[in-house]
Formats: structure tokens, C-alpha cells, sequence
């Protein structure tokens, strides 16, 4: 039976129709008012860890429900998985990873990306009700990866929430034309919205089988306010477009093939800064599109038996109310001189901060580590093992 849920919000009512589902549509949705944006509302996840806290055992969890549908019906011969920048990068590369730890074989993750990278050939196309609506996917650096990007024949898309698919049928046409072998499609998300009508249409536009896999689906519509007296908020996520190659280490821009590792030693080093009297948990914090770290680096700090926290910062704007509860402004880590913002954030609720980033410490990080009194930890991967190396930082 349809559970139908209505959910007012600054810039309007918010109308939900949910098919029916094993997970309790408020253990996975928040809601909230967009600023600045075509739309006026936000989908505010409780499992992704990006705009609300979130266990990275919660995480785990979420990731393997989304990879074995997938690999029930996954074809032999290469896979593509790909995660969608900014909100889903992280979740992209979980769902992969969680795959790989299943079974799965020949496969490749990317996410999509915000940055430029001067010389390295990409597909590019647009996200319509982003804020920031260019971003593109690379072709991967190593060779392997390469013959293996233009050869899967199943495509793997995953996203946070699906409302119309547009920008997945964008995705695929363009992938199609440089891998006309492709067989399968499946597209992956948290929650599904797309009416059936836009299903179909992608279907058929996108010439081959296609799949569905959500933890819950249903339709929704907005019921628009007007013009509504929010706080006025000049809105700027699209940067500077220059080559940001000096500035990203996270290599799922140019292809993984197999999970990323922690190395035990960095894991010491950063529990002998912690206090283990202190009960409160700890809030590890990725940063834009590099959150899957911060998700690998709280996971491995639960293994150790701390009360860990997942969450990442944003350049999406939005209004507090509702499931936002509080609003904190800054200056982006990635030389594009915009704002970011980090959400329901209580500095107090937590035994410390480990700011996992992939930049160098800049003016930006130094600020906010310097606000929370956080750890920073700047991640350093080798292309060849896919070892993680962590610098351990706290200012003086």
C-alpha cells in the first residue's frame, strides 16, 4: 500500500507517494529548503554522510543492500561503476568496494567531477538542477583501466536519488559512443522519484536492458510557495576552472580497480592523539567530493572500537529549517575562492574532529581546523597498491 507523506518547508509543501519498502522512509529522509536552485527542496539523507552525521557500520550497510541486487544479474565481462559528484561520490565508490568484498570481478570505479584537469581527455555533460551544472568524467589514467573503461559491457550509475534520469541518459549516450559494446545498465540510488514515464523513456532511449535498484522508490511533487523572504544568500558553486591537478590525490577521478587500504601504522599514530576517557564519539570529516576517506577512515577507527561519525562538507546551499538544524559558512580548500558549507554540525557533541582532506593544508583548512580545534588528516594514495598514507596533523 502507497504510504503518502506530505512535509512543509519554507519554500513550500513537499508531497511524497512511497511504494511500498523494507526500510522506514524516515530512517533514510530528512527534508530541507534549497537556496539559489531550479529546486526549491533537498532529499536530506540519514545513510549517505553528507549533510546529516552518520555511523560508518550504517554505511556499510547501506553500500552492500545496493551492491547484491547488482551483482545478482552482473555480466562477466568488465563493469563500470560510476559515482556522481558532488553528493554520491563517496557513495559510489562504498557500493563498488562492497561489490569487490562480494564478489565481483573486472570491475572499475570513477566518479564524476567539478575539477579541471589540464590534458586529460573526458566526457562531458550537465546535471540541470545543480547548482554547479557542469562536471565531467575523465578517462582513466592506466592503460588497463583504460581498455577496461571502454569495454565493460554492464555500466553501473549511482547516485543519491533519481527524480527525472535525465542526466543518466546524458551519461550513457555519451559512453555509448565510445563503447558501443555496452550490454547492461544499472542505475543505482538511495531513493527512486523518477516517474515511470521518464523510466521508460530512458529505457528506450538508452537501447539496452536497464535496471532499477533502490532501497525505496515512489513519486513526489512540489508545491512551490513563490517568492519567500529567506535570508539572501549570494549563490557561487560553479569555481574558477582552472587545472586543479596539484590539489586532488583521491584517485577515484582517474579509475580504481580493486579497494583502497589503510596502512595500521597511521591508525596508531592518530589513536595516541585521541582520549580514550573522552566518551563522546568522533566525527571524521571528508571534504566536497572526497568523502570516500573520510567513510574508510571512520570505518576503520570503529573496527578499533571508537563511536565514530561520518560526515562531509558541501558547496550546496541550503536553508535551516526542518532537518537542518544549524549552518556552518566557509571558504572552500579548492582554490576556487567559494563558499562550503557543513551541516546539523555541533563541534561540542564531539570527543574530537579529524578533518580528512586531500589538498595541502591551506589558509581554508588551517581556518577550520583552527574553529573546531580538529586533526587533520591528509591522505596520500599510491597509484600502484592503492595504499592509503595519512598525515597526522594537530595545530599548534
Amino acid at each position: 500500500m502507497t504510504q503518502t507523506l506530505s512535509i512543509p518547508l519554507d519554500t513550500g509543501i513537499l508531497h511524497l507517494d512511497i511504494e511500498p519498502g523494507r526500510v522506514p522512509i524516515k530512517r533514510l529522509l530528512g527534508f530541507a529548503s534549497r537556496i539559489g536552485s531550479k529546486r526549491k527542496f533537498l532529499l536530506v539523507s540519514k545513510v549517505l554522510g553528507k549533510h546529516y552525521p552518520v555511523s560508518p557500520l550504517l554505511m556499510s550497510w547501506t553500500y552492500r543492500a545496493l551492491a547484491r541486487p547488482v551483482l545478482k544479474s552482473l555480466l562477466g565481462q568488465g563493469s563500470l561503476w560510476i559515482g556522481m559528484a558532488e553528493t554520491a561520490t563517496g557513495l559510489g565508490y562504498g557500493v563498488f568496494e562492497a561489490a569487490c568484498r562480494e564478489g565481483a570481478r573486472n570491475g572499475l570505479f570513477m566518479q564524476t567531477t567539478r575539477y579541471h584537469l589540464e590534458g586529460v581527455p573526458r566526457l562531458e555533460f550537465d546535471e540541470a538542477h545543480s547548482h554547479a551544472t557542469d562536471f565531467f568524467l575523465y578517462y582513466p589514467s592506466g592503460a588497463e583501466e583504460r581498455k577496461l573503461f571502454s569495454s565493460a559491457e554492464t555500466l553501473v550509475l549511482i547516485d543519491d536519488e533519481i527524480s527525472t534520469g535525465r542526466t543518466f541518459l546524458r551519461l550513457i549516450q555519451a559512453y555509448q559512443a565510445v563503447n558501443p559494446g555496452l550490454r547492461r545498465v544499472f542505475i543505482v540510488s538511495l531513493v527512486n522519484f523518477a516517474r515511470s514515464e521518464d523510466r521508460v523513456k530512458l529505457e528506450a532511449q538508452a537501447g539496452v536492458p536497464v535496471e532499477w535498484v533502490a532501497l525505496r522508490a515512489g513519486r513526489l511533487r512540489f508545491e512551490d510557495a513563490g517568492e519567500v523572504d529567506l535570508p539572501q544568500v549570494t549563490v557561487n558553486a560553479i569555481g574558477n576552472g582552472r587545472c586543479k591537478k596539484h590539489l586532488l590525490a583521491w584517485p577515484g577521478r582517474l579509475g580504481i580497480k580493486s579497494p583502497v587500504t589503510l596502512a595500521d601504522a597511521d591508525m596508531l599514530d592518530l589513536q595516541e592523539l585521541l582520549n580514550p576517557a573522552d566518551a563522546r564519539p568522533l566525527l571524521v570529516l571528508g571534504t566536497g567530493e572526497c568523502n570516500a576517506p573520510a567513510y574508510l577512515l571512520g570505518r576503520e577507527l570503529e573496527r578499533r572500537g571508537h563511536r565514530v561519525k561520518v560526515q562531509s562538507t558541501t558547496r550546496s546551499p541550503i536553508h535551516q529549517g526542518n532537518d537542518i538544524a544549524s549552518v556552518c559558512r566557509f571558504e572552500d580548500n579548492y582554490e576556487d575562492g567559494i563558499d562550503n558549507f557543513i551541516y546539523n554540525l555541533n563541534p561540542d557533541t564531539y570527543q574530537a574532529i579529524i578533518l580528512c582532506h586531500e589538498t595541502p593544508l591551506n589558509a581554508p583548512l588551517q581556518e577550520r581546523l583552527a574553529a573546531w580545534r580538529a586533526l587533520s588528516a591528509r591522505i596520500a594514495i599510491d597509484p600502484a597498491t592503492l595504499h592509503a598514507k595519512l598525515h597526522i596533523f594537530r595545530p599548534g
